[in-house]
């Protein structure tokens, strides 16, 4: 199963240090039976597409979280694909948690298909996003607009071998 995972550039180092990502469980997002059902249409890519948004905003929930834990990071949301086996991943029912899937067991590097990160372009609106989610989690429209922002920036594509690139 094709699963996108939340990452920041400094857990993206970690992996790359100890070639894997963990310590499991992990939160991740995948086409489920539940995603198809709310989304009613569309094929496995524009649903495939539908996961990997939900994971840049999970990336841009641990990005803030970083920075509230005094932890240097760049404003770049970072999503990880990776082949993960059906049997260690586990798939919600709740249409509220739609793509949501948890893993079992870490996800060693061999398994990554690529990495999704933001361009230096979207710095400025994924740092707004990051000072607007307190308030848009509260419910005001003008920060959930800020937040919102954000995804107007498609991440780019990286291959596996180039982690070490992205990570100078």
């Amino acid at each position: 199963m094709r699963v996108y995972l939340p990452c920041t550039l400094s857990a993206l180092a970690e992996l790359a240090a100890a070639r894997e990502l963990g310590p499991a469980p992990l939160t991740g997002y995948a086409v489920t039976p539940a995603l198809v059902e709310w989304y009613v249409s569309g094929d496995t890519e524009e649903l495939e597409y539908v996961a990997l948004t939900e994971a840049a905003r999970a990336s841009l929930r641990m990005l803030a979280a970083e920075r509230a834990e005094g932890i240097k990071t760049v404003g770049r949301r970072v999503v990880i694909a990776a082949e993960v086996p059906d049997d260690l991943v586990k798939v919600g029912t709740d249409l509220e948690d739609r793509g949501r899937v948890r893993l079992l067991d870490p996800v060693p590097l061999a398994k990554l298909a690529s990495v999704h990160v933001d361009d230096l372009g979207a710095v400025p609106d994924v740092e707004a996003a990051m000072a607007a989610l307190p308030a848009a989690d509260t419910g005001d429209d003008d920060a959930r607009f800020v937040v919102d922002g954000a995804e107007d920036h498609e991440l780019m594509w990286y291959a596996t071998q180039e982690i070490p690139d992205l990570l100078n």
